[in-house]
């Protein structure tokens, strides 16, 4: 499975803008040889990058900034949910209506992954469940930049008091990924 270079992108801007530029090449030195130099380089949002190479950048994320704790990709995602979703990817939002973004979720999932699928099903007029299936591989901090991404995006359309909960993790055991959405409008 790969991932898009925009993923890693907005880890590196997460760093940069809250740790400093110093805290992003400590988080380089944690990696292998081949992962430093392949991220030294321009770095391409539109490009396609293993996956692991992002599993191995979170987990020197974690160690050398996190304190041991995986909580840091939530606001990771929320970081990329309002750049992505600012500029490249903002045909996505839909201001004042939370429900017909989630529906989009499908092909949004594309613009981020190479393999797997997302589905969304609204549940009730402000609920839902969003499921990925199918993804080669998976990760919890991965998990958590989603919940972060779409926490943020909901914002954007407008709701309020979001809750996202992940019931079920292919990380964690699951047959899929499964997280269920509430909010206010």
């Amino acid at each position: 499975m790969k991932i898009k270079g925009v993923v890693l992108r907005a880890r590196e801007e997460f760093v940069r803008d809250h740790f400093g530029d110093d805290a992003w090449q400590r988080v380089l030195d944690e990696l292998p040889k081949e992962d430093r130099e392949l991220l030294q380089e321009n770095l391409l949002a539109a490009r396609w990058y293993p996956f692991g190479i992002g599993e191995r950048v979170d987990k020197a994320i974690v160690d050398t900034l996190g304190n041991g704790s995986n909580r840091i990709f939530e606001d990771i995602g929320a970081k990329s949910a309002e750049r992505n979703l600012t500029m490249e990817h903002r045909t996505f939002l839909t201001p004042g209506d939370p429900q017909a973004f989630l529906k989009k979720a499908g092909i949004i999932y594309k613009f981020y992954y190479d393999t797997g699928y997302r589905e969304y099903e609204d549940t009730g007029p402000t609920s839902g469940v969003l499921t990925t299936y199918e993804a080669e591989t998976y990760s919890v901090p991965d998990c958590l930049t989603v919940i972060g991404w779409y926490r943020e995006a909901l914002k954007m359309c407008g709701a309020t008091e979001i809750r996202i909960v992940e019931e079920e993790c292919r990380a964690k055991g699951g047959a899929c990924c499964r997280y269920r959405l509430e909010w206010q409008v």
